[in-house]
């Protein structure tokens, strides 16, 4: 059985983690097949967003193999300069969206928390388990927990590993939407097709923006979208999007 299934959805790429038996846990090798074929869709000009998921409906990811961890000791699924799966450290300029169809705790809840959205199946538990193995969450979890949650429950979820429900989680703003499980892939893909309508190198730009902002003061934010702003005006897309509108018509933008 192949710990990765791959699959192409038009331009979104389906990245699905195969190892229902492990709680779909990555060991050294999954791990490293899932940070190639995400390099090698940032590369693919014909793929637009990938999206993440796992195989069944009772894990996303449960983090580390901890039985390949007690053999040769923890730590290899981590990809050097690119942490977790090849995911939780990577710069990236595609979306990467998660669909959440179980639990995702520790290497797993990193991911996610590293992905663009998150879709989530209804009875979905997540968090950072870490704590229960003598370990934290040191490949993002906590950073991003830092970033994105309030201080008082954020530090209850790295101090004490429980879990929290989806629904908690999109009150907080961490989740995208909560669906359904049966319905969370239809979900997913019918929001990432329709994301893709628009230019996708304005969408790459939007994100690259958002993501260098959360490191900067108000002012220096909006000095660097300012020395965007020219290109951005005057760019291929943004003439076809302001033409398209004026001639009632759907825009016709560059697929690359």
């Amino acid at each position: 059985m192949t710990g990765l299934i791959v699959e192409d959805h038009g331009p979104i790429r389906v990245l699905r983690i195969n190892r229902p038996q492990a709680s779909n846990s990555l060991d050294a090798a999954t791990s490293r097949a899932l940070d190639e074929e995400v390099t090698a869709a940032e590369s693919d000009a014909a793929i637009g967003a990938m999206v993440l998921t796992a195989s069944g409906d009772r894990a996303f990811c449960a983090g580390m193999d901890l039985k390949e961890a007690a053999l040769h000791g923890a730590g290899h699924g981590l990809i050097p300069g690119r942490g977790f799966g090849g995911i939780t450290e990577r710069k990236r300029t595609k979306p990467l969206i998660a669909a959440i169809n179980g639990t995702a705790v520790a290497g797993g809840f990193e991911m996610m928390m590293a992905c663009d959205m998150v879709f989530a199946a209804d009875h979905a538990l997540m968090g950072v388990s870490e704590v229960k193995r003598g370990l934290f969450a040191f490949a993002g979890g906590i950073q991003r927990l830092a970033l994105q949650v309030p201080r008082a429950t954020a530090l209850a979820m790295i101090m004490t590993g429980d879990l929290l429900p989806a629904r908690r989680l999109y009150e907080l703003g961490v989740v995208t939407e909560v669906v359904p499980a049966a319905e969370l892939m239809d979900r997913t893909l019918a929001v990432t097709e329709r994301m893709l309508q628009n230019s996708w190198q304005a969408i790459r730009n939007g994100r690259e923006l958002y993501e260098m902002s959360t490191g900067m003061t108000i002012d220096q934010a909006l000095a660097v979208g300012n020395a965007w702003g020219k290109a951005t005006l005057d760019s291929a897309d943004s003439r076809e999007g302001v033409t398209a509108y004026a001639e009632k018509r759907n825009a016709d933008f560059a697929k690359d």
